[in-house]
């Protein structure tokens, strides 16, 4: 009963959190698009490859995807547990292991990039419009989130677990855990660039509510 209270607790917190929107910064010029993106269960940040601002292509290098393909315009990210990465393609893959130390913040983590030639609008993937300054702090959000070699480098992940031609991972910064999901993870990139975002969430579905 202890434990079933616990999770009622947790997802009941999780509902009415989502629920309540912090407002995004008003005024601002439309001078970059950005995206975000869910699979259903997680989400990630889409930005441009490059700009004026930045250039993720020479840290998220085209070279650790298999395809090595140099002309995508939009690069995907997202933070999440390495163990459910690596090693849990689909939900009949999923160790009892790999879920406890995901659940519990044991596990190490790892940013997922995906490169997009182009980014359609649907029900799971929504266009917002932010200025360039907005962009700046988005950049530095994500940036953040990496870890780095001594030479200030991105830390790619040599493995064969990835999804397709187009994507690889990378050492991320942080431990997950059910008060740190990947989707808060994405929630919080909206929040330091000023965007309308939950005051917190574990799931997508509070922040796709907000772009309804």
């Amino acid at each position: 009963m202890g434990v079933i209270g616990l999770i009622s607790v947790y997802l009941i917190s999780a509902y009415c959190l989502s629920r309540i929107t912090v407002t995004e910064e008003k005024g601002n010029k439309k001078e970059v698009t950005i995206y975000i993106k869910t699979n259903g269960v997680h989400t990630d940040l889409v930005v441009p490859v490059r700009n004026n601002q930045m250039d993720w292509s020479k840290e998220v290098k085209f070279s650790n995807t298999l395809s090595t393909d140099t002309t995508f315009n939009y690069l995907a990210m997202g933070w999440g547990d390495k163990g459910f990465y690596m090693e849990t393609p689909t939900w009949a893959d999923l160790k009892a292991s790999v879920a406890f130390k995901a659940a519990t913040g044991l596990s190490s983590t790892a940013i997922h990039a995906t490169y997009y030639t182009v980014v359609k609008e649907d029900s799971d993937c929504v266009k917002i419009e932010i200025s360039r300054e907005q962009y700046a702090r988005l950049i530095k959000y994500i940036g953040d989130s990496f870890r780095k070699d001594a030479n200030g480098h991105f830390i790619n992940i040599k493995t064969n677990a990835n999804y397709g031609k187009t994507d690889a991972f990378y050492e991320a910064k942080g431990r997950y855990s059910l008060f740190h999901t990947c989707n808060s993870w994405t929630n919080a990139g909206l929040k330091a660039s000023r965007q309308r975002a939950c005051l917190w969430t574990a799931f997508d579905t509070g922040i796709f509510l907000k772009y309804k």
